[in-house]
């Protein structure tokens, strides 16, 4: 085990000392972008822990070895690639540690741990169902979404955002491209509520629940066919046989995953934000061009709503950032970290600017980089066009309806902090 000290910032401003110890990237430190001010201080590479994961492993805090990283083939997602390494992977542990059902990681396997020409087919495979025109088309419905939520929870004056209004949306958003029936999303809604609570007792049930509805509607749709995206994954399995169901209910399952709950909180956060920042709201009502082109990415880079990506294994020896990584070790994407860097965005790097111009590409590390870009990164950020342009642009807006300093936040493993309500009033 190397040995290293730092002294680390929380997200309350208390100073930790930590010496001749590995730090434990706690969830209440992951999800702060000022807790990785010191750590990002120690290099671009500091080894870190996570709670309850025994294997130690590197956190990436800087914008340009994030983005080296993610497009290394020497950098692999699959820990079955280096079957001869000795214990279980980190993912294995952190099923573990957080009482995921082992299937959990056989689902995930199929395409958020795959890597090389098994996870290049999969991801064409999508692509040809999850094409733009299908989440052009959802723009009108979502649309009409936000305006029904808005009109209700404005005539009740004191509403609490993240649960009456950000995951119903995103849980629309995502039910409606699967095709699963409005009778079934509240259903759906809180079995992801239960999926991210941390709590076994839940979030079991939850997870085998998701997987059964996965099933049942495959099978409805190889039936009944319709223009939604099982249909369409149907079609191409058909026309080709490339995929079974197993794989198409994975893909349904971090459709689910990655758009329901990630993206919620994306808009809440979002929100939050230009709330703090009422120069940053002047600026974008007086230049609402500004919304697409430069506010939603600005947006997506100052909050993070996932903080961290997944654990990466070295394939072989790899001298990484000016540090010799083992075959075997584990390194993980620090989004969060990455996203405040200010050798990519300068000394305001923490600082939120409607107007920033953000570098080549998409210019933040949100949807991730490379083989496993956000698949669903353009439907995210309509998403937040249409909210935002309704609740700040068109709307009256909501204001907090408690002091900024009383919200709640929560830690929940593996997934940083967020924000557990959002008051606000008309």
């Amino acid at each position: 085990m190397r040995s290293t000290s730092f002294q680390a910032e929380l997200g309350g401003g208390e100073t930790v000392s930590v010496t001749d110890r590995i730090p434990s990237l706690t969830s209440e430190f992951v999800g702060t972008a000022a807790g990785y001010r010191e750590l990002r201080a120690q290099g671009p590479l500091v080894q870190v822990r996570l709670p309850d994961v025994e294997t130690p492993m590197w956190l990436v805090t800087g914008y340009a070895e994030m983005k080296k990283l993610l497009s290394d083939s020497r950098f692999v997602r699959d820990a079955a690639k280096l079957a001869d390494q000795e214990g279980p992977s980190v993912v294995d542990q952190m099923i573990e540690a957080y009482g995921l059902p082992p299937e959990f990681g056989e689902y995930n396997g199929i395409l958020v741990l795959s890597d090389g020409p098994a996870h290049l087919r999969m991801r064409k495979i999508i692509t040809r169902a999850f094409t733009a025109g299908r989440i052009n088309a959802l723009r009108s419905s979502l649309e009409h979404r936000v305006r029904e939520l808005c009109d209700a929870l404005s005539l009740r004056g004191e509403v609490e955002l993240i649960s009456e209004f950000c995951y119903p949306l995103a849980c629309a958003a995502i039910c409606e491209l699967l095709g699963i029936v409005e009778v079934d999303q509240v259903e759906v809604r809180k079995q992801m509520l239960d999926a991210i609570s941390g709590e076994p007792a839940k979030l079991v049930p939850a997870f085998t629940s998701m997987v059964e509805r996965g099933r049942s509607l495959v099978e409805l749709r190889r039936e009944n066919p319709t223009d939604d995206l099982i249909s369409a994954l149907l079609r191409i399995s058909e026309e080709e046989g490339e995929l079974d169901e197993k794989q198409i209910v994975a893909i349904m399952l971090v459709l689910i995953d990655t758009g329901v709950g990630p993206a919620a909180h994306f808009l809440a956060d979002a929100i939050l934000a230009l709330l703090d920042h009422p120069d940053q709201l002047t600026r974008l009502r007086a230049e609402p061009e500004l919304l697409g082109t430069r506010a939603v990415p600005e947006l997506l880079r100052f909050t993070s709503s996932v903080p961290v990506g997944a654990p990466m294994y070295a394939t072989e020896d790899v001298d990484f950032a000016g540090v010799r990584i083992e075959r075997g070790e584990a390194i993980i994407p620090g989004i969060l970290a990455a996203n405040h860097d200010p050798r990519e965005y300068t000394e305001d790097a923490l600082s939120l600017d409607v107007s920033r111009a953000l570098g080549a590409g998409v210019g933040h590390m949100a949807f991730g980089h490379g083989p496993h870009y956000c698949i669903g990164a353009a439907l995210a950020r309509m998403e937040a066009e249409i909210v935002i342009d309704r609740l700040f642009l068109k709307g009256e807006a909501p204001r907090l309806a408690v002091k900024r300093d009383e919200l709640e936040f929560v830690a929940r493993p593996g997934d940083g902090v967020h924000l557990k309500a959002l008051p606000v009033r008309w």
